[in-house]
């Protein structure tokens, strides 16, 4: 089944249940909230908030969506693996308050055994560990086995923010099998081999900003299918690389670049890339972004430049961007005419941009090769390419992280802020600063940097030396501010601004360019005007929860080295008022014992209640005394230095508390793995995580009230019905199974012959699957086809002695092609089924006839 089968099936089989075909939504969407289209029901997002009425209970599309840059970004990945991509498509069905998980887990098991013929015994589900619903449906009604029934915390919930509709997903995964890694399941085998092909969610409460769950008067459902993940599985490839949907691009970089794909990894990730690229480009120019520098155009410009740099490393000597443009309208022009409409367009736009590049690259691209081979690429040579040659520190840093080459990015920033101060000296601008914010360069060039206060006061005085309006809203520079810009991780302060005359709620502070704070703001009386003094507040209590998360997160990373060991390093951060999460550097998850021991460590230094010092010193005298560096701050010549308590020393910019006690309680909310050796905490304090630890004790009272007995028998109790209901789970199935044996052993004495074709109605798939196994493996026939109705439905299964003489998927298609369903290519054992149940009778007798003719 090629690609265009596949949309064409999958647009078809919803059609047929009542589902509206929604056309794909461009890349740039009206959600202001995301970059790019991210996810099919992006487009429907207004109706799942109950903004707008739905114009139709239920939707299907396929939907053209974009992961690089902003929160959802997968460009760093691209190439690096085999499944990961910046432009994908997804197949989605949507039901609006219609139906729920009882049609859309049967919908989706449908699809992906009967029209697109994978195996079931190749198929695992996992589920959210709180949707029991779900899991009886996949086991009781789907017939699922329940070893490959697994559940997930984090990986199967699913929320559209911090408020708003939420859910439980379940997920569906093909396992391609043990040379991809190791078994044990999307849970604890290798991710590589158990590949998610469809998550299913399932909308059914409202997240409220206490942390509450109120459940949705209409559960919705929001269901995402990988094109790009199922066509591998259905083309036998080992990568979406090597289908239609890629390979015809694959090959173009192949014939530009002289290399072959297969032959080196290096190689092979280089190409891999310039795949992508081209058809992100191509659909990012089509649907009207226009490389700028900043935005989304600034995004398609660094993937247009990482795709014509990536292309000459590898030893392309002439323009690219037309023949890659031009393969992508020729493997995808069917499936989106608009790519063949708007050619010229993306052509013009394209090479003007690789022009553009081109004409310093020559130069450029040489000196970094020259680096690289030098094992270190020194922080004037990385500038030089940046601000002479045009290429961004981010390609430097990627091509050099390639061939485990360092860039010295602390001499990088040294050049750059050495040039803009040669610049504000001469009164020139320069163009490496063109390409940030203009609002922001204009005031560190007119007036320099914020004057900020925000360690000491939380009010004060400033006045407006710039008013800027964006397409995402009206902001203003000030002189001098106690509101603290976002940055190392922690959110940007909120609160209120305003004189007399003029009144504005801060909505966010940002930092766009080192040292220079930018206020959002929305207008609630009058307007700014430039030179006006202000009175500047911040929300105080929202400053005091960021304050103890903040140094809550300090005391964590200190903790987690005492438990776990001076590997862990800090990856990345989040501190906001409601919570905090701290990425870390580990291989394996942490056991109950240990998160423990670290929440027992942490709170040993609350409670005594120690006085927060900050210091200020020169970076190289802080480090060499032992600070860490946090990870995500840009740090100067002189720092500060955070002691939180008796052992933990940071460098820091952020605000903290001024006692250990104000943090009050820590609480670990969850621990999971977000990539290869790095995991990921939440966690709260204050009363935050009070709530957390009342809501744990409700749980346990609604448990023991069902478990009567007392909190200390519960685990005890538990533990023994699980026993119980596993026991009694394999009695019943080796019941049935015995059930299965004998019913083949009845077939096999009624009707021995060479070739088997029998009606057995009442039997699921895998039951009838089971007994098809049997009667080829303990009888002489060399053909096994059986049927099944139940319940409206038609099953089939067809098996073989000898693949090498006769196919399954071949024995099988005409009896499945006259039921409504397909075959995928299967050798040995093939399964299908239908809808037309009064045509299967006929079906039979003809398959039975042609197998006598030959005889």
């Amino acid at each position: 089944m090629d690609s265009n089968e596949l949309r064409r099936a999958f647009r078809d089989f919803f059609v047929e249940r009542g589902h509206t075909p929604v056309p794909s939504a461009s890349l740039i969407p009206f959600d202001r909230t995301v970059l790019f289209t991210v996810a099919g029901m992006v487009p429907f997002k207004r109706y799942f908030l109950g903004e707008e009425p739905a114009p139709y209970p239920r939707a299907t599309s396929i939907q053209k969506c974009m992961r690089a840059g902003g929160k959802h970004n997968d460009l760093d990945q691209i190439g690096q693996t085999l499944r990961h991509l910046t432009f994908f498509e997804m197949l989605g069905n949507f039901s609006f308050g219609d139906y729920f998980k009882e049609q859309a887990i049967p919908y989706a098991w449908e699809l992906v055994t009967n029209v697109l013929g994978l195996e079931p015994d190749r198929l695992w589900v996992t589920v959210h560990t709180s949707d029991d619903e779900a899991a009886e449906i996949w086991r009781d009604v789907i017939g699922v086995d329940p070893i490959r029934i697994q559940r997930l915390e984090e990986d199967n919930w699913w929320q559209m923010g911090d408020t708003g509709p939420c859910g439980p997903c379940s997920e569906i995964y093909y396992d391609k099998g043990s040379e991809y890694g190791a078994d044990g399941g999307p849970a604890y085998g290798s991710d590589e081999r158990f590949l998610e092909i469809w998550n299913l969610v399932f909308m059914q409460f409202e997240q409220q900003a206490d942390g509450g769950l109120v459940p949705l008067p209409k559960p919705c459902i929001d269901t995402g299918a990988g094109l790009e993940r199922i066509v591998p599985i259905l083309q036998g490839r080992p990568s979406v690389f090597e289908t239609d949907l890629v390979y015809p691009i694959l090959q173009e970089a192949e014939s530009l670049t002289g290399r072959t794909y297969g032959v080196e990894h290096r190689q092979d990730v280089g190409l891999r890339i310039i795949a992508d690229h081209s058809r992100a480009m191509t659909f990012l120019l089509a649907d009207g972004v226009v490389p700028t520098n900043e935005g989304r155009g600034y995004v398609l410009r660094r993937i247009i430049r990482r795709l014509v740099l990536r292309s000459q490393l590898l030893g392309a000597r002439h323009e690219v961007v037309a023949r890659l443009v031009n393969g992508v309208i020729e493997a995808m022009g069917e499936a989106y005419p608009e790519l063949i409409e708007r050619r010229e367009r993306i052509l013009e736009l394209g090479t003007r941009e690789e022009a553009r590049f081109e004409q310093t690259l020559t130069i450029g691209a040489p000196i970094l090769e020259t680096a690289i081979s030098g094992g270190k690429v020194a922080g004037d040579v990385a500038f030089r390419l940046h601000d002479t040659f045009g290429v961004p520190i981010e390609l430097t840093t990627e091509i050099a992280a390639d061939r485990g080459v360092e860039v010295d990015l602390d001499g990088f920033h040294a050049a750059m802020a050495q040039q803009r101060h040669r610049s504000r000296q001469a009164g020139l601008g320069d163009e490496a600063m063109s390409e940030q914010v203009t609002g922001a360069l204009w005031v560190l060039e007119t007036h320099g940097k914020t004057e900020f206060l925000g360690y000491e006061v939380e009010e004060a005085v400033g006045e407006i030396q710039f008013v800027e309006q964006e397409a995402t809203g009206l902001a203003l520079y000030l002189d001098r501010t106690p509101f603290y810009p976002e940055g190392g991780g922690q959110v940007g302060d909120t609160g209120w601004i305003g004189t007399a005359g003029f009144r504005a709620k801060v909505v966010n502070t940002d930092q766009p360019v080192q040292g220079v704070v930018r206020h959002w703001i929305e207008l609630v009386e009058g307007e700014p005007v430039v030179g006006t003094s202000l009175e500047l507040v911040v929300d105080r209590a929202r400053r005091a929860q960021i304050r103890a998360n903040h140094t809550a997160t300090h005391l964590l990373q200190w903790a987690l080295r005492e438990v776990l060991g001076e590997h862990v390093a800090q990856q990345g951060s989040l501190v906001a008022p409601e919570r905090l999460r701290f990425d870390f550097t580990h291989w394996s998850s942490l056991t109950a014992e240990e998160i423990e021991r670290i929440e027992q460590l942490i709170m040993e230094q609350v409670v005594t209640a120690d006085t927060v010092v900050t210091e200020i010193k020169d970076k190289t005298t802080a480090v060499n005394e032992g600070a860490i560096a946090f990870f995500g701050d840009q740090y100067q010549d002189v720092v500060r230095v955070v002691h939180a308590g008796a052992h933990s020393v940071e460098l820091c910019g952020g605000t903290h508390v001024g006692s250990l006690g104000e943090i009050g309680l820590f609480k670990v909310l969850s621990e999971g793995s977000i990539g290869a050796n790095t995991r990921r905490i939440e966690a709260v304090t204050q009363l935050a995580a009070l709530d957390a630890v009342h809501a744990l004790e409700r749980q346990l009272d609604t448990i023991k009230s069902i478990l009567p007995g007392g909190r200390e028998a519960l685990a005890e109790r538990i533990e023994s019905l699980v026993v119980k209901s596993r026991e009694l789970e394999t009695q019943i199935a080796a019941m049935r199974q015995e059930e299965l044996r004998a019913l083949a052993r009845t077939v096999a004495a009624q009707h021995p012959s060479r070739v088997l074709i029998e009606r057995l109605d009442g039997l699921s798939a895998q039951e009838l699957r089971f007994v098809a196994l049997e009667l080829r493996n303990r009888t002489d026939a060399e053909v096994v086809v059986l049927a099944s109705v139940r319940e409206a439905k038609v099953a089939l299964v067809a098996t073989v002695a000898d693949s090498t003489v006769l196919n399954a998927s071949e024995v099988l298609a005409p009896l499945a092609q006259a039921v409504g369903g397909r075959v995928g290519p299967q050798r040995e054992l093939a399964l299908s089924g239908g809808r037309l149940v009064d045509q299967l009778d006929r079906a039979l007798e003809e398959l039975r006839n042609g197998f006598d003719s030959q005889q």
